[in-house]
């Protein structure tokens, strides 16, 4: 999703008002004023329909998945399998048994880090991150270097929070096994040159894991056209329940894979003796699943398909331009993450005010924000800061919210000379 705030202006086809109806969460009090949640980078917010599927699913359809032969147990049975099914095309996947779930991006990334990398890696071998990720792409592949004699390596970024791209060419090599990268930037907004990344990495055999939390909310994925190996992201982050993820991976890396988790479903047939292993993906889904997390996801990724997602994409550019004009209007306000091409995210620091302090005085005003190190401590310590400030936009946000941003932003200020 590319379009400009002028493409917006232009066509003006987004009702946002109609669209803010859809959910439940936005039409509250907090604190006596109205709710202006601007943390959706950390969670968003779930339509109503989202919640219908999942309560629905409890109400008539809830039973264990797979080999039962009651009718409760195919019905639960068809809306899982339905359900990987609509990220297989979500994300443009080559097959729906390419797709895995998990609790979430981060289980996604311990699974390729202990069952793709760790069995091919040793001393004198090399995992390429950049500074700018998230702890979960880091501490997994810090945990396999522990474990295996293999080293972590970690791509600079420049001032405006991109990657720097000749350091990164630089670093990768013969020794390099795989590179980890975000889509998205979670503190910055960044939107990283993933297919440039795949190309470069793909030269030197590596293979590349995309880490999607937080691109999928905001960008049209396609994994086939990305060229990466793995994709991983999260249902909360996209509208869905918490709890359940994704990862997809090729099919010729999967079936190499060894299970993660032992237990039931995993299995074609165990004995005293040893077991063997089911076909993809139940190979790597041990136990009973987040049968209604699936559902729930299903119900978030066909209600953002419905939607017009140039719209929004324009609507969302159109909020961080705002934003960004209106923040930088704030004598003693720096704006942490510069890059031209990034999401809706704006993260800041104000004066000498401690983010948590800023996070408290708008949460008085109704204002959510999120503060502190947003689980990118390397990233902030290059910027020589403990923390920031972070206001997320989605799609259900308003410029008038923006300005409520800013009146909260001003109270602040006066709090604190």
């Amino acid at each position: 999703m590319s379009a400009t705030p002028e493409q917006f202006a232009a066509t003006g086809t987004l009702d946002v008002e109609a669209l803010r109806a859809e959910f439940p969460a936005l039409h509250q009090e907090i604190n006596g004023h109205p709710l202006i949640y601007l943390d959706s980078a950390a969670s968003a917010q779930r339509p109503a329909v989202v919640i219908d599927a999942i309560a629905d699913y409890y109400r008539h359809d809830h039973a264990n998945v797979h080999r039962g032969v009651h009718t409760l147990s195919d019905r639960a049975t068809r809306a899982f399998e339905a359900a990987r099914e609509r990220v297989a095309g979500f994300i443009n996947a080559a097959a729906t048994h390419e797709v895995i779930w998990t609790r979430g991006t981060t289980e996604a990334i311990n699974l390729v880090a202990q069952s793709h990398l760790r069995p091919r890696i040793g001393p004198g071998d090399e995992i390429l991150v950049t500074w700018m990720e998230h702890h979960s792409n880091i501490v997994p592949w810090q945990l396999v270097c522990e474990q295996t004699g293999a080293r972590l390596v970690a791509a600079p970024v420049t001032d405006a929070g991109e990657i720097d791209m000749a350091a990164f060419e630089r670093l990768l090599g013969p020794q390099t096994r795989l590179v980890a990268v975000n889509h998205v930037s979670n503190a910055l907004g960044t939107i990283n040159p993933v297919a440039r990344i795949v190309e470069l990495a793909h030269a030197h055999d590596a293979p590349v894991l995309v880490d999607g939390a937080q691109a999928a909310p905001h960008l049209q994925v396609d994994v086939q056209a990305l060229g990466c190996d793995f994709y991983a992201f999260s249902g909360h982050k996209v509208f869905g329940p918490t709890g359940i993820g994704v990862l997809w991976g090729r099919e010729t890396l999967l079936d190499a894979m060894p299970p993660w988790h032992g237990g039931g479903e995993m299995i074609r047939e165990v004995s005293f003796d040893g077991s063997t292993w089911n076909e993809l993906p139940f190979k790597f889904e041990a136990g009973t699943p987040h049968i209604a997390g699936a559902v729930g996801l299903a119900a978030a990724l066909e209600w953002l398909e419905h939607q017009d997602r140039t719209a929004l994409a324009a609507h969302e550019a159109d909020l961080l331009a705002h934003a960004t004009h209106t923040l930088s209007e704030f004598e003693g306000l720096r704006i942490v993450g510069t890059a031209p091409h990034k999401a809706s995210v704006v993260s800041f620091v104000f004066n000498d005010i401690h983010a948590h302090d800023i996070g408290t005085i708008l949460d008085h005003e109704g204002v959510a924000i999120r503060t502190g190190h947003h689980c990118t401590m390397p990233l902030l310590r290059h910027y020589g800061l403990a923390a920031t400030a972070r206001a997320s936009f989605s799609v259900y946000n308003t410029r008038a919210e923006i300005d409520r941003l800013a009146a909260a932003l001003a109270k602040a200020l006066t709090l604190f000379r």
